[in-house]
């Protein structure tokens, strides 16, 4: 006889696809897109356009789509409370802080996540590596903004005007060595929010000795990984990062077959 489990596994599983479905057509809209036509829908998803239409018409039944008057469709009004929601009982320090002991657990060094406060920025969490001698900061320190990686980072993603600063948003990360303390160097990465907000830059520091260019290059991938999976979190959207990434691959791949 057939457990109740094996009867129940082909409808659990017809389920589960039309959830699939009905996400794919919530997540193809767009950050910058206003409504979409049957067509554009279809293409972005890949679902036949009856299909679409039989799934549209269960999301706009429960407010998550909407279909305006000229046929084309918006998110609806449901998406908006589910994302308000979601920020009221979002803390930053529970996507952040496991982030962080993955990258520290990874590198073997200190973690940062700094935010800005008007004139300066402040270490908000802190996640140190094991070894006796570190870069010390601590949670709740005050450190200046115009030196060293995580200050620089800010600024820059701030929309602080300059060329450096335009290479710091082309690249999507800022490394300093021995700037802010000859002893000290490190990289950092911006973390965004809703909309693109600027929520922090996760820094990865140490001493001189250990965190040299070799280092920098070769957690740079694991940085990267963390700031995009951060930022996807908390709303953002991380495909520039990853992009930029996938940008920095390729042109080590090349250079490597060329070696």
């Amino acid at each position: 006889m057939p457990t109740p489990a094996a009867k129940s596994g082909p409808k659990e599983s017809e389920g589960v696809a039309v959830i699939d479905r009905a996400c794919s057509i919530l997540f193809a809209f767009r950050p910058d897109d206003d409504a979409l036509t049957l067509a554009e829908l279809a293409s972005r998803t890949g679902l036949y356009k009856s299909t679409l239409l039989r799934l549209a018409g269960s999301l706009i039944q429960h407010r998550l789509l909407l279909r305006l008057d000229d046929g084309r469709y918006q998110l609806g009004a449901a998406t908006f409370m589910l994302g308000a929601q979601y920020q009221r009982s979002l803390n930053v320090g529970d996507i952040i802080v496991p982030l962080m002991r993955e990258l520290a657990e990874a590198s073997g060094e200190s973690v940062s996540f700094y935010v800005r406060d008007e004139s300066v920025r402040v270490c908000l969490h802190r996640v140190d590596s094991k070894h006796a001698v570190r870069y010390h900061v601590r949670e709740g320190d005050v450190l200046p903004l115009e030196s060293g990686s995580g200050g620089r980072a800010l600024l820059a993603f701030a929309g602080t005007p300059g060329a450096p600063y335009d290479r710091i948003r082309d690249d999507f990360y800022c490394v300093s060595i021995g700037e802010r303390d000859r002893e000290t160097a490190g990289i950092s990465m911006p973390v965004f929010g809703v909309r693109q907000s600027l929520r922090g830059v996760l820094t990865l520091a140490g001493p001189s000795s250990r965190i040299d260019h070799a280092f920098l290059e070769n957690n740079l991938t694991t940085l990267s990984d963390c700031a995009a999976r951060a930022t996807d979190a908390l709303g953002g959207d991380s495909r520039a990062m990853r992009n930029a990434q996938r940008a920095r691959e390729q042109i080590k791949a090349q250079a490597k077959a060329q070696s």
